[in-house]
């Protein structure tokens, strides 16, 4: 008998079989069905509380916790997140209110989430320094730092006072690069490291890990300051500043402010912030962070006041949301004009009257650098 035959009789002989299969797979399909939509309305707010958290991890956290792709859509943060070798996700902070039993852990930006792999954790008790420059500088920006070392980050005394520069940098990305780092930081004890990946996204885990270390290794400093490797800074100035009587030695930070800049919603901007993170349209009063100088009691309260303060990835504006958290309004400085984004042009005289400005390159800050200290 041919093979169709064989199946054409087959099926006319469990015909009233194949119904009954018929019948009850329709049944467990209706069944199924309704489950379904019981469990879609009872895990619906647990859902959109719970996306926020999710995009925040996506987004920010592409750190040393690794993203797990998953299919599974009921996914907690925990979930999604693989530590390092010896290292425990631990939660932070309070967590999210929600309908069902499941922690939500949004304080991934918590710098106590981290480690140092390279520390110089005995620099401050050895310098006791009034000042405190901490630069946040990608690891293969070895031309950047260098030419800080060469010229303000070289300054170890101003007018009197002990001044020390680091650099904080994430996660190399490669054995040989770490290699590197590694031989920069026993040749010149500068550098600080810890466990996350170095991105834009992560700025804002960047610079509470800078405060983190300020709080705990650090916490005779008088004055701190936070200043992006493209700088120019003109330590006189600035320490003429920080020693006027007018300056407070507590709840003080200044800059270049910005007041009542609105929130970027447009998700093809690399400064997008979802209305999940940071529901007000307007951010707090905060210092552009290109540069800002504070007295350093603030670092272990700014850390604090991020347990309580949701995470977003705009590193500036997070810290004005932690200052407003504490009630603390950053002062504008006595000379607005010293605190400069750009100052165009070159003019010696510019460069003298400043106190911050960016620059285009390295060779440009050592170009600078060397006609303003010449002698006049």
């Amino acid at each position: 008998m041919a093979t169709k035959d064989i199946w054409q009789s087959l099926a006319q002989d469990n015909v009233p079989f194949m119904r009954h299969i018929k019948r009850t797979f329709i049944l467990l399909l209706t069944v199924a069905l309704l489950l379904s939509a019981v469990a879609y309305v009872s895990d619906f707010s647990f859902e959109t509380i719970a996306f926020s958290q999710t995009w925040l991890i996506k987004m920010m956290n592409q750190t040393h916790n690794k993203i797990i792709n998953s299919t599974s859509p009921d996914r907690t943060q925990k979930d999604l997140l693989a530590p390092l070798p010896n290292q425990q996700i631990q939660p932070r902070g309070t967590t999210v209110a929600q309908t069902t039993d499941i922690p939500i852990y949004h304080h991934v930006a918590h710098p106590r989430n981290y480690h140092f792999t390279l520390d110089e954790p005995d620099k401050c008790s050895q310098l006791d320094p009034f000042l405190v420059f901490m630069v946040p500088v990608a690891p293969h920006q070895l031309e950047a730092r260098n030419a800080i070392r060469s010229t303000w980050g070289n300054e170890s005394s101003v007018q009197g006072k002990a001044v020390l520069t680091l650099f904080l940098v994430g996660l190399s990305g490669g054995a040989e690069a770490q290699q590197q780092l590694e031989e920069e930081s026993r040749q010149h004890r500068d550098l600080l490291q810890s466990d996350f990946v170095d991105s834009y996204f992560n700025l804002t885990i960047k610079t509470m890990v800078i405060m983190d270390w300020l709080a705990t290794r650090c916490p005779q400093a008088t004055y701190a300051m936070k200043v992006d490797s493209d700088m120019y800074i003109n330590p006189e100035n600035l320490m003429s500043l920080l020693l006027s009587p007018n300056t407070p030695r507590e709840n003080y930070i200044t800059g270049y402010l910005m007041w009542d800049r609105p929130v970027v919603r447009d998700k093809n901007s690399k400064w997008y912030v979802a209305e999940e993170l940071y529901p007000e349209p307007n951010y707090p009063t905060y210092l552009l962070g290109m540069g800002y100088v504070f007295s350093n009691d603030l670092s272990g309260k700014i850390v604090e006041a991020s347990k309580e303060v949701q995470p977003f990835n705009i590193e500036d504006a997070y810290v004005g949301a932690c200052l407003k958290q504490l009630g603390v309004a950053p002062s504008s400085p006595p000379d607005p004009s010293q605190f400069r984004a750009y100052l165009g042009q070159y003019f010696r005289e510019d460069f003298l009257r400043v106190i911050t400005t960016i620059l285009g390159s390295p060779q440009q800050l050592i170009d600078i650098w060397k006609d303003v200290k010449r002698p006049t």
